[in-house]
């Protein structure tokens, strides 16, 4: 009990310093990071990886998202006029995944409905594979941050006892900082790293079925005009 509120009072004396000091956030925040140990590293690590496959995702998505309204206008008045090479010249100028199994059935015409149908749906899933490429990483980095932050907890806390069992009856607070500093610091950096990713990867795919819902609308619209009467 007695060591108990040692470390406690020797928590509250630093906490008290840190918000009084001059730029003493930024540099206790660097000692407490480093004091985390090498398990920090892959934290770190995954924290990068995360943010990376954020922002190339999100500006990827978006971009596949902006679909000309007017597009299948002016595909339709194309093959009704029976100018096919200017509808896939059309299709090719613009690049999105719509536009490209638009671009697939308009090639196709003269086969059988289905045909068409089953190649502009194999675009289609090559198109949602291409916008969720890093997904997968990043909901194991999600999952994985925090679990390597609470592998960093149980390393900490095993330090920590095996200091107090060699220190016997003279137990100091000094000996235990780094233990204790290693299972808390880890353990919020992996909650941080993991609870960023999961918003994160939650925000792209509700951007990705967004762009899905569009494919299928434009992919419905342009079987509907194949299937008006010449």
């Amino acid at each position: 009990m007695q060591t108990l509120l040692l470390i406690q009072a020797d928590l509250t004396n630093q906490l008290d310093t840190l918000a009084t000091e001059p730029g003493g956030i930024s540099t206790k925040f660097i000692d407490m990071a480093i004091k985390g140990g090498w398990i920090m590293i892959p934290i770190v690590i995954l924290s990068f990886i995360a943010v990376y496959i954020f922002f190339d995702r999100f500006f990827a998505i978006k971009k596949a998202g902006k679909i000309d309204e007017s597009l299948l206008e002016k595909v339709k008045v194309y093959i009704t006029s029976g100018k096919i090479d200017a509808a896939l010249a059309l299709c090719k100028s613009n690049t999105n995944p719509a536009s490209r199994m638009i671009e697939k059935g308009i090639s196709r015409i003269g086969r059988p409905l289905n045909d068409i149908n089953a190649a502009i749906e194999n675009v289609g899933n090559l198109e949602i594979s291409k916008l969720e490429k890093g997904l997968p990483v990043l909901a194991s980095v999600a999952g994985g941050a925090p679990m390597i932050g609470f592998l960093g907890t149980v390393m900490g806390m095993i330090q920590a006892f095996y200091d107090m069992s060699n220190a016997g009856n003279n137990v100091d607070v000094n000996l235990l900082s780094t233990g204790i500093y290693q299972a808390l610091v880890t353990t919020v950096a992996g909650l941080i790293v993991g609870i960023i990713a999961y918003f994160a990867y939650n925000i792209l795919v509700s951007n990705v079925e967004k762009v899905v819902f569009k494919m299928e609308a434009a992919t419905s619209e342009f079987m509907d005009i194949l299937n008006e009467p010449a």
